[in-house]
């Protein structure tokens, strides 16, 4: 169930990854952001939850959006190092402004948002609100792929993720692409969030931190594959909750590093992640 917490996120990731070839250090922050949204529109404005969430979404859609245009776009021409060095300035700019807005204080969800009980099967024993975000993470995955590789603008992204040369050549718009990618991402990240936030509750520093445990399943994966970022998700979610059981609970915590210095030393393009090879 935390795996398939760990692919969301790691998805999120990767469809900026793979259309930009930039790594997004703020997607920790992009992902409390949204589901502190979402908390003031059920708490403040008194939203029903399933109005809500899609609010949400479309808030968070634009909010990456308006960060791609008017914090990203204007670097494309400089070194990538420079994007990468926009998004760490982003992730701060985001944390400062939330910590103005929600304080750093702990703020949960309203009770009762995903009726139902923990599930025991023989020893193990399942929140339900574990179940809801496996499903929900399931059913993201679903249409995330279906839109990759069934959709017209999926195929404009995924020949923009393998070149951004002959993506222009075959006239596709990139700065669209670009856009639409940190919109999904965003909204993706978000996701994340709330059924993070729901079950652990929001606290700026400490929810923005925990994106950081996908680095591994996407290093497991490979860093340009979506399908990569799920199952290493699931496997490194369940390797961290086996470490957590078997040997000690506070294993658990450094599990998912352990395995990304394991990977890295041994295969760093990942399972499914693209190798190149270079000849001079």
């Amino acid at each position: 169930m935390t795996g398939g917490i760990y692919g969301l996120i790691g998805v999120g990731i990767v469809i900026i990854y793979k259309a930009t070839q930039v790594f997004n250090f703020a997607v920790g922050t992009l992902m409390t952001l949204g589901a502190l949204i979402c908390v003031s529109l059920l708490t403040q404005f008194h939203l029903p939850f399933w109005l809500a969430v899609p609010a949400t979404l479309v808030i968070a859609g634009l909010i990456g959006v308006i960060i791609e245009r008017v914090g990203l776009r204007p670097l494309l021409s400089q070194p990538v190092l420079s994007l990468v060095m926009a998004t760490l300035a982003i992730e701060s700019i985001l944390r400062g402004l939330m910590l103005m807005i929600w304080t750093g204080y702990t703020i949960s969800f309203p009770s009762g948002l995903f009726p139902g009980k923990t599930i025991f099967i023989g020893p193990l024993f399942i929140s339900h609100e574990f179940l809801y975000a496996f499903a929900i993470a399931l059913v993201s995955f679903s249409l995330i792929g279906l839109f990759f590789y069934k959709t017209h603008t999926g195929l404009k992204m995924r020949v923009t993720a393998e070149s951004h040369d002959v993506a222009m050549a075959l006239g596709v718009n990139i700065t669209t692409i670009f856009a639409l990618a940190w919109m999904l991402a965003v909204v993706v990240g978000t996701l994340s969030g709330i059924i993070i936030g729901n079950r652990l509750g929001l606290q700026v520093i400490i929810t923005s931190s925990l994106a950081f445990k996908a680095l591994p399943a996407i290093m497991f994966g490979g860093l340009d594959s979506v399908a990569g970022a799920i199952i290493g998700g699931l496997i490194v979610g369940v390797l961290e909750k086996m470490a957590g059981g078997y040997i000690d609970p506070k294993i658990a915590e450094i599990t998912p590093y352990i395995i990304l210095l394991l990977i890295l030393m041994i295969r760093p393009e990942g399972l499914f992640g693209m190798k190149r090879i270079e000849r001079i």
